[in-house]
């Protein structure tokens, strides 16, 4: 390589097929990324949503990054464990981590009590906090000798109110702690690795928007609150390159707060609101108490 020319950044986004996930890698690919692209779904029926990895990989490089297709089952540690080996052999560092991937059911809004839906909803907890762990797990070593590096959990207000039952709330909740102790450990071994929580707000993905088409009198609100799923992408792309970043180690923070600290635009040419003005919800505070 010339010594003019600068690597890319590498990043792995998680559970990138659609939604989130996909919008987040294609924002970093427009930053010139060269990024991960995980999940289960490899051709048009795998889900009944639309999206495959192969085709945000594409959507990644599209947009001037490099999008590379990696099928991933993020409850299947070997399966894991072989996606950063793949990227330990291919760049031999890795410096953004996306956890992002999720085990979300359609039943997840359907009516009723936690007990009267099916069991299955509880896979947030294997695929959403579990596989971040695991995830994190088998990233740190990639990370540790970078001069900085960033791992993102996507989360919600969820986390601090009531949202779609206690599965889904314990995933959110789970994960702001799980980066708050994670921070703690980078600090202690004298790592540049920033670990932290970033609450994004309602999503136009798919999945949201056929929920708000289904019933617009109860949903049709969300209209004038929804981000694009890129937005959060520019967010934390913005992170990576803040010279404070080390700061937020550790924080749960709002992405629309970011959004207007780094002066980002969504694609209707505004800063979201954020869910402390909207709802007057905030992230829990994590005391500085260290018991080992």
């Amino acid at each position: 390589m010339p010594a003019s020319e600068k690597p890319s950044t590498v990043a792995v986004v998680t559970g990138a097929s659609r939604g989130a996930g996909r919008g987040i890698a294609i924002a970093l690919g427009q930053h010139g990324v060269t990024v991960y692209v995980t999940g289960r779904s490899q051709k048009s029926g795998d889900s009944t949503l639309p999206g495959t990895i192969h085709e945000t990989a594409a959507a990644v490089t599209a947009a001037g990054g490099k999008g590379i297709a990696v099928p991933c089952d993020h409850s299947d540690d070997r399966a894991v464990q072989a996606l950063f080996e793949q990227v330990r052999n291919e760049q031999g560092r890795l410096d953004i981590l996306v956890n992002n991937a999720a085990a979300i059911h359609d039943e997840i809004q359907a009516p009723g009590q936690f007990w009267e839906k099916p069991l299955k909803l509880g896979d947030l907890i294997d695929v959403g906090i579990r596989s971040g762990y695991v995830a994190s797990w088998y990233a740190a070593p990639l990370m540790l000798d970078e001069e900085r590096a960033l791992i993102v959990f996507t989360s919600a207000s969820g986390a601090a109110h009531y949202s779609m039952g206690p599965a889904y709330g314990a995933h959110k909740a789970g994960v702001d702690k799980m980066a708050f102790d994670m921070a703690v450990d980078f600090s202690a071994a004298k790592t540049n690795v920033t670990a932290l929580s970033i609450w994004m707000g309602a999503l136009a993905t798919d999945r949201l928007l056929a929920i708000i088409a289904s019933d617009e009198e109860k949903y049709g609100y969300l209209h004038d609150q929804i981000e694009s799923p890129e937005f959060t992408g520019h967010v934390i792309w913005s992170l990576f390159r803040d010279e404070d970043l080390e700061k937020f180690n550790g924080e749960t923070l709002i992405g629309a707060e970011l959004g207007g600290r780094y002066a980002i635009l969504d694609s209707n040419g505004h800063t979201p609101s954020s869910c402390r003005d909207a709802h007057k919800v905030f992230p829990h505070q994590h005391f500085p108490l260290i018991v080992r």
